[in-house]
């Protein structure tokens, strides 16, 4: 299973925030593979704590004939073509793609690091992720999904906002 994290928190080419993971989604689907499974849209507080505007976030499953450095350089192309502009860490973005997850593959060195190193912890991206892909075990720890889920606390989790991609389409119900 490959599961890219996806979020947003400046508009963009596309537009709102929201628009620019409907644009990413699309991005894959025409330029790296197919997307299997997409988490409905969740918005998230700025992490680390900052002035910054809320992000919107989602996971999704894909699949492709990529291997990882080459899916990595896939999806920074899409980030560029997505007004994704790489300045200071942890700034602002119009759009952020991470692998998450590569077929469980466990790597450190040469990017891409697998699987991604600041995963657990992250509500914004363990919410979806439990979602889309339930009892997914971490292939370092393997610790679960919903057990990494429970050790976040609520002040950082998630909150639904009932938009989900389904092939291109946007719909405003779950």
């Amino acid at each position: 299973m490959i599961v890219v994290a996806l979020g947003a928190n400046l508009p963009g080419p596309s537009g709102t925030p929201t628009d620019q993971l409907f644009a990413a989604l699309a991005a894959i689907e025409v330029g790296i593979g197919r997307v299997l499974r997409c988490s409905q849209f969740y918005e998230s507080a700025a992490q680390p704590p900052s002035d910054q505007p809320n992000y919107v976030n989602a996971a999704a499953v894909i699949e492709t004939a990529l291997d990882p450095a080459e899916l990595l350089a896939a999806l920074h192309a899409i980030e560029a073509q997505l007004g994704r502009r790489r300045t200071t860490k942890n700034a602002a973005r119009a759009i952020d793609l991470d692998l998450i997850d590569y077929d469980g593959i466990v790597r450190a060195g040469a990017p891409p690091v697998l699987p991604h190193p600041r995963m657990a912890g992250r509500g914004f991206v363990l919410q979806p992720l439990a979602e889309i892909a339930p009892g997914w075990r971490h292939p370092r720890t393997g610790a679960s999904v919903e057990a990494m889920l429970a050790a976040v606390p609520a002040t950082e989790r998630a909150a639904p906002l009932g938009i989900r991609w389904a092939r291109g389409n946007r719909t405003d119900q779950v």
